[in-house]
């Protein structure tokens, strides 16, 4: 699995290092792909998909530092760890683990439910009803006027790109509504709902 290289501190303490963005995902190709699109000169970000009996939620963010591996990781630095997963057949009680240990270890969470493919339909309505499973989402994003040949292979970036504020607003909306009725986040009773908004903008504040 290719890397970047390791930084040693005496390199780094040398001339300005960028931060480095991890991004921990159970996906291999649509959220690759599409966060592939944000990195730049001032956003360095390493995408690094999880080994398949890492894909349950708990499991992923356990498994966070030895995935990374050898990488260099600096949260004093900057440095950030964001675990990008779906509901899918998690429990409540594996997306509980994840975000305790997320919690402690100073992680972050890109949570959909049910599906990565949510963030992309908010580019289009702001959906508050539940909808079943992500093939259920991907019919909803195929509609006219939507992306109507969408595949998990595609490159969307430039479609979504300027309904990007939009899908901003309506997912924190979402989890604001959901917040105000004491509902949490990380579960599965939370359907529809993404925290994606929050990495998105985080990555556009360091471009």
């Amino acid at each position: 699995m290719g890397r970047i290289k390791e930084i040693s501190r005496k390199s780094a303490y040398r001339r300005k290092r960028n931060p480095v963005v991890y991004l921990i995902c159970e996906g291999t190709e649509t959220e690759i792909r599409y966060f592939k699109r944000f990195r730049s000169r001032g956003c360095h970000i390493d995408i690094i998909p999880i080994p398949s009996q890492y894909k349950a939620a708990d499991r992923l963010v356990q498994k966070v530092r030895s995935t990374i591996g050898t990488n260099p990781y600096y949260p004093d630095e900057g440095d950030m760890i964001w675990c990008v997963f779906d509901r899918d057949e998690n429990s409540d009680g594996s997306l509980q683990k994840a975000k305790q240990t997320a919690m402690r270890e100073g992680y972050r969470l890109a949570y959909s439910n049910p599906s990565f493919e949510l963030w992309f339909l908010l580019h289009f309505v702001n959906q508050k009803a539940e909808i079943a499973d992500c093939q259920s989402v991907i019919r909803m994003l195929k509609q006219t006027g939507r992306l109507e040949r969408y595949e998990k292979s595609q490159d969307v970036y430039d479609q979504l790109k300027p309904l990007q504020e939009s899908a901003i607003r309506y997912a924190k909306e979402r989890v604001r509504t959901l917040k105000e009725e004491k509902l949490e986040i990380i579960c599965r009773q939370s359907n529809p709902v993404t925290t994606v908004a929050d990495l998105v903008e985080y990555l556009n504040s360091r471009r």
